[in-house]
This record gives structure tokens, sequence and C-alpha cells, in this order.
């Protein structure tokens, strides 16, 4: 954190005579009052992602706007590709093509950023509880390999979460939301432009009882920004972000409970379980960051800076402390400018993060009392990666786009009580190479081959064994080709991807909350991601076509299988169904009301381990849900949405093993919620 601070100091302290060096350079007339250069808003980051050659999405915060947006699944619905199941409260089932799949606990595979500064731990582990949904402009995924752009070095690639600014903000907005099973939400937030200076501030609260037993929870967050255009081609932002999260953990039941009683929490006996240990995830946190935009003519730099300091408190099988500090520092430069007369875009990036964590395991008495010391340790990580990335104008309209990233990482722990000491270093290169073809004004295709080299966090070094694991890192080869576009009346983003992959982590359950972690030989990750929107009709019941039917979707092919394993032959891969598909059927008018139905279906399920057990399949499910939204008055609009209408039971998310045995009932299953309504309200005055 030292080093943190002194940087920020340092950048403070240059401000003036950095703005003073910089105007003495060829510089772009930009209007102080229009826009931010750190933050670029939703129309910016969709045209920069155009020139990207793979799988990329933009999700502007309007898409969920009608929803509860208490999870990550809110947002990534309708994003083919991106899996997000809930298990309890903030906590879910995270991944993108696969990564992470057989990982039963926290975050890893997929790096998160915001406002394109690193927000996971400098191990490459996170916790999704901490993204507050209603806080953010637009989320950018960048998928696989693509997500080189920042510098992620992970198979899932890279989320970068981008707050609003105060640019285009209202004195006053926010959201409001009463929902089933005690669901309580409300967020508020305020943004103005002064001179030079704009500042956005944003908060929420939500307080859930939660379907299932044991399930209840409270959050806090909240986030702000402010901005300084030093000069008409110098901006600096500083952002912070704070998080208080009380969560009760109902557990993982059999397959039969999660079934036929989807309502019970996991408890083995009177002394241990859920229940009687009263399991929880409670998490507060603090981040800072800074971030300083310069554009000179035609090249782009950015650089920042970043600190933050979390307490995890998790009472589970033992009763968990741990104290995390992390720091880092980024930089990136872009050179848009005429090549021997051909359009060329050169980027080069490099990123810097430093990590500490003090880790206490105690015995977890009934009730969530802490007791006796079990283990401790501290943990250092570092991670550093320099990439770049160059797109050439082969011709009008065709680019050639090759890249690369250098990573580096070393992980170190420091054994106190009852654990191992040891220390790694790993290093990998990370090629690019890609062809993006404007077929015409409003569509693209494109190819690539990517490779994504994902080092092991400390989830992954089995510290907990006799000596420290010699856990290779996993790497990923990824072809895709795939195209977009649209109109006002037609969008798709249609993606084919097929990943080789070596060393992919395998998890085992070793019983008593501990985990041990092997490298599988080969695998393949494989699949179809399409997204659509269309519409079906238009002037149904109103003059002028100022009314539409509109049909959006998103499906998700996966096939992930083990390639010729010693063990498990060719079997599939546990965790994510096959086929996955989303979609909604609305009614929109020209004033502001719109309602429809939309589903959910999953037609087979899936296994739950290695040895693909098919007594301990998930079950097929379809949800049958509805939304309506009304502009009732200029910057009010209320909604209504109902989920599981029907009431189905069935299992959301699962955990993995490596083989089930016969007859055995284990409790890897997580149900999904029944029934529920939620009416609430956005405002922006």
């Amino acid at each position: 954190m030292k080093t943190i601070v002194s940087t920020l100091a340092l950048l403070l302290a240059a401000g003036p005579a950095l703005a003073g060096e910089i105007s003495a350079l060829p510089t772009v007339t930009i209007n102080a009052e229009s826009f931010s250069l750190t933050a670029p808003d939703t129309a910016a980051a969709t045209e920069a992602l155009t020139r990207t050659p793979g799988a990329v999405a933009v999700i502007p915060a309007e898409a969920y706007a009608d929803t509860a947006s208490a999870t990550l699944k809110d947002i990534f619905d309708y994003t083919p590709g991106v899996f997000v199941q809930p298990k309890w409260g903030g906590d879910a089932r995270f991944s993108i093509r696969g990564s992470g799949l057989s990982r039963n606990f926290h975050l890893r595979g997929i790096q998160l950023f915001q406002d394109g500064v690193p927000m996971i731990f400098a191990d490459g582990s996170g916790d999704a509880q901490e993204i507050d949904p209603t806080a953010y402009d637009h989320v950018e995924v960048w998928k696989g390999g693509n997500g080189l752009a920042f510098g992620a070095n992970s198979t899932g690639g890279a989320i970068n979460f981008v707050t609003p600014t105060g640019h285009g903000a209202s004195p006053l907005s926010g959201r409001a939301t009463l929902g089933s099973y005690g669901f309580r939400q409300l967020q508020l937030a305020s943004g103005k432009v002064s001179g030079p200076v704009d500042a956005h501030v944003t908060g929420s609260w939500v307080k859930d009882d939660g379907f299932r037993d044991h399930s209840e929870g409270e959050a806090f967050r909240g986030s702000a920004n402010l901005g300084w255009r030093i000069a008409d081609n110098v901006e600096t932002r500083f952002y912070v972000n704070a998080s208080d999260i009380d969560q009760r953990i109902p557990g993982a039941v059999t397959r039969d409970a999660a079934l036929n009683d989807p309502k019970t929490a996991a408890n083995v006996n009177a002394t241990t379980g859920n229940l009687a240990q009263d399991h929880q995830r409670n998490i507060v946190s603090l981040r800072f960051s800074n971030k300083t935009t310069v554009v000179l003519d035609e090249t782009t730099l950015e650089f920042g800076a970043y600190g933050s300091e979390k307490r995890l408190i998790h009472p589970i099988y033992q009763y968990l402390d741990y104290k995390y500090r992390d720091q880092g520092l980024f930089g990136r430069v872009q050179d848009d400018r005429k090549l021997f007369g051909h359009d060329n875009l050169f980027t080069l990036g490099a990123t810097f993060a430093d990590g500490r964590l003090d880790s206490a395991n105690y015995a977890n008495l009934p009730g969530a009392e802490r007791g006796s010391l079990i283990q401790k340790a501290t943990d250092r990580a570092e991670t550093g990666n320099l990439y770049a990335e160059n797109a050439f104008d082969l011709v009008p309209g065709v680019a050639f786009v090759v890249g690369g990233q250098y990573v580096w990482m070393s992980r170190d722990r420091q054994a106190i009580v009852n654990t191992t000491a040891g220390r790694i270093e790993k290093d990998a290169f990370n090629p690019k190479i890609g062809l993006l073809w404007d077929a015409a004004a409003d569509w693209q295709v494109f190819a690539n081959v990517t490779k994504a080299t994902e080092m092991p966090s400390f989830g992954e070094l089995n510290f907990a064994r006799a000596a420290l694991s010699d856990t290779r890192p996993q790497k990923a080869l990824t072809y895709e080709i795939g195209t977009r576009g649209g109109t006002a009346d037609h969008h798709w983003d249609v993606t084919l991807y097929h990943s080789r992959l070596r060393g992919e982590f395998l998890f085992e359950d070793l019983g008593g909350g501990l985990v041990a972690v092997s490298n599988a030989d080969r695998t393949i990750h494989q699949g179809i991601e399409a997204g659509f929107g269309v519409t079906l009709a238009k002037g149904l019941f109103a003059e002028a076509a100022e009314d539409r039917l509109v049909l959006n979707g998103a499906y998700t092919f996966s096939d992930f299988r083990f390639d010729g394993d010693a063990r498990f032959g060719d079997n599939d891969l546990p965790g994510a169904p096959r086929h996955f598909l989303r979609a909604e059927v609305l009614y929109e008018t020209a004033a502001g009301v719109s309602f429809g139905p939309n589903v959910e279906w999953v037609p087979r399920g899936y296994y739950v381990d290695n040895a693909n057990s098919d007594p301990a399949k998930t079950e097929a499910y379809a949800l049958l849900g509805f939304n309506a939204g009304w502009q009732a008055a200029e910057g009010l609009n209320l909604f209504l949405e109902g989920r599981n209408l029907l009431d189905e039971q069935y299992i959301a998310s699962a955990s993995t093993a490596i083989a089930i045995a016969a007859g055995a009932t284990p409790s890897l299953y997580e149900p999904g919620p029944g029934r529920s309504l939620f009416v609430g309200t956005t405002f922006n005055f």
C-alpha cells in the first residue's frame, strides 16, 4: 500500500509539471465539458470493440434496467458463452467457455477489471460478491484470448466493468426494488461537472432473506470517482470502492434434496454443517485507484496505480480469517495512424501486481465461534505481463492483427503454523494472430488463433499436502471464427471456437473442506455462441409503426471433454450444460411501455463428476419468466418482473467431483429459487 500511496502522491505532484510539458507537444482540441478521456461511454466502447477480430461484447446498463439487478446473472443473461448461475446471495458459478468449472469456491479463470484497472487479487483469484450490478454504465466482455486487450492471460478472458462519470450524469438517479423472499434493494447516484472537474458517486443497499434456509444476507457497496481535466488533452481520475457484505451460506445438498426439498440447508449433524456451524462469507473491502489519460494527436497514453485491502471472515469447515493487501501499476500506449499509407493501430501495455495474504484458520465451533488456531501462513503473489498488438489494414476493410504477451509470476508461502512453505516461479509467452473483415457497413467477419497461459493461484498450489505442489500452468490454444452486425431491426453475434488445453486444473475434494489440484493431460473446450435480436412486427396497435414486437436471445452450445485421458478417456468435463438458451419476446411502444415473456431452457442435464456417473447428473429444466416496464413520467420508470413462474424445482448450479461411488449420495447440488416476483422503480432527475 505504501508503494501505491507514494505513486499517487508523485502523480499529483507532477500534475502541473506534466501539463506544462505536454502543452508544448502537438495536441488535439477537446471540449472538457462533453466527455471523459479516462472513461469512454457505451458508444465509444462499442466502436473500440469493433476493431477486435474476436468474440467481444458491450452490455449497456439499460439492457438489464427492468430487472431486480441482484446478481451477475442479471447482467450476462443475454451474453452467449458467459455462464452465470447463482448459488446464494451474490455468489455464483461464473465461467466463460468453461473456465474454472472444476473449482467449487470463489472466482478464477476470468480476469476482472473496473475502468481498465485490475480488480482481482494478484494471484488471479477473486470474489464475485464484491461486484455491484447497479453501479455500472456498461460492461465489456472480452472472451478467451481476446482478453489480451487488457493484458489478461486467463482461459476465460477479461471483463471490464465501467462506472459512470459526472459527464452526462444526473444530480439524482437510482432504483428501489421489493421482491419475494424478503428482497429489498435501494441504490442512489449523483454526478456533476464543474469546469475541468467532474465527479460521480453511487451507493447501494441490498437485504435478502433468501429462498433457502440459512441464505439471508445484507450488502452495502459504494463507489465514487473524481476526474480532473488538467489540460485539453490530459485527464486524471481517482476512484474509490468499498464493500461491507454479510452472507449466510446454505451449502450444497444431495440431488434428491435439491429437487424435492430445495429450501433445505446442508447440515451434517448437531455439531457440524452449515446450520450447526453457522457457515458464512463476510467481506469488508476498500479499494483506491488512479488512471491518467494523455492524448497526443494519434497517440493515447494511459497509466495508473491501484491499491486495495480486504478482510474475509469465513466460518465454514474451519473459521477462516483472511487479510488481503493488493497493489499494482499499469500502463498502455495506443498509436492510431497511417503506416505505409494504410490504417494501423498499435498497442503496447504492461501491468504489475503485488499481493499479500495473511491467512489464519481456526476451529469453527457451533454457532460460528472461533476456536483454537489450526493453521497460519503469509502468502505473497507477484504477477507481471508485457503485451503488444498491431492491427494493420491490408486493404480498406480488411485488418491483419498480430500480437503477443509475456507473463511472469511468483507465488511464495511463509509457513507460520502447520503448513508447508515454498516458492515457485513460472513464465510464458502467448501469441495471437487474427483477421477482421468489414464485409459491409453494418457487419463484420473475424477469425483468430490465440494462446492463453493461466498461472496457478494459491488455490491450485497444494500446500496442505506434504510438499509444495508442482502444479503446472494451464495452457489453451484457441481457434475461433465468427460474425457480428445488425441494423435497427435486427442484430447478431455468432462465434464458433475450438480450444485445445494442456494441464487444465482439476480439483479433487479430499473431504473436510480440503481439495487437491492436479493437471489434466489434454482437454478440449469447443462450442457455439449465438446472440441475436430481430423485430418480428411493427405497427401492430399504433400508427406510423411506433410499436414493435421483438425477439432477443442467446444460445450457447458447450462441448467440454477429456481428450484420450488415461483415466477418463473422452468423458465430458462436468459442471455446465451442453445447451443453454435464454430468450424473450417483448412488445415495445414509443410511449415507453414494454412487456413480454422470457424463457431459460436447459434441455438436458449435465454430469457433475469426471467419471460421468449417470445417476448423479442434473436434470433438464425450463423456466418461464415475465418482464414489464413503463415510463410513467419523464425520468421515472416502473418495472415488474416474474421469475420461475411455474415454480419449477431445478438445480441451478453444481459442484464437481473426480468420481462418485456407486450408491453414494454426494452433496454437490445448489437448488434454484422458486417462483418469485419483483416490483421496482428507476429514476433519473
